[in-house]
C-alpha cells in the first residue's frame, strides 16, 4: 500500500533523519549537506565520536550545515523524550526484516541510521517501528552510512511526494 503524504502544521513534510552516535565526521557532514539540500531536519543523538566543530565535518558539509535544522540530543533517552511520538522510527539496518523498496513510508517518519562502526544496540532495535534493509548483492556486507542514508531518504521522499518541485 503506498504511503499517503501528510502535511504538517508548518505546511511542509516532517520526514526526519536521525543519526545515532555517529563516529565519522565526514559521513555526518555529507548527511547534513544532503538534508539541507532536500529540506529534511536532522536529529544528532550523542555522544558523537568527534567534536561538532571538527574541520572534517565542516569540509564535508560545506556551507550547507547552516541551512539545515539540527536538533542535538544528549543521549538516546533524551532523543526519545524530545521527539514527536507520532513519528515512526524506521531503522536502516543490515539485519532488517523488510526491504526498503517494500516498505510504505509516511511523510512524518524518522529515518534512523546507526554508527558506522557498530550499528545500534538492541534497545534501539526494540524501539524501532520497522527495521528495513537496502538489498545488496550476495556477499556485500553493507553500504557507507551516508550512501545508505541518501538512498533511503530518496525513496522515502519519492513515496511521500516530499521532493521539492522545480
Amino acid at each position: 500500500m503506498p504511503a499517503v503524504p501528510r502535511a504538517s502544521q508548518r505546511g511542509i513534510y516532517d520526514l526526519r533523519l536521525a543519526l545515532f552516535e555517529p563516529d565519522i565526521p565526514q559521513n555526518t557532514g555529507a548527511l547534513l549537506r544532503l538534508a539541507a539540500c532536500l529540506g529534511v531536519e536532522v536529529d544528532l543523538i550523542e555522544p558523537l565520536g568527534f567534536l561538532f566543530d571538527d574541520r572534517r565535518l565542516r569540509r564535508a558539509a560545506l556551507d550547507y550545515a547552516a541551512r539545515v535544522a539540527i536538533r542535538r540530543h544528549a543521549s538516546w533517552d533524551a532523543f526519545l523524550a524530545e521527539r514527536d511520538p507520532r513519528s515512526r522510527l524506521v531503522l536502516l539496518t543490515t539485519s532488517g526484516t523488510v526491504s526498503l523498496y517494500r516498505f510504505a513510508f509516511a511523510a512524518d517518519d524518522t529515518l534512523l541510521l546507526g554508527r558506522e562502526s557498530a550499528g545500534v544496540p538492541p534497545f534501539v532495535h526494540d524501539a524501532a517501528f520497522a527495521r528495513i534493509v537496502i538489498p545488496l548483492q550476495k556477499g556485500a556486507r553493507s553500504l557507507n552510512v551516508a550512501l545508505a542514508g541518501a538512498i533511503a531518504l530518496g525513496e522515502a521522499l519519492r513515496q511521500t511526494g516530499g521532493f521539492a518541485q522545480g
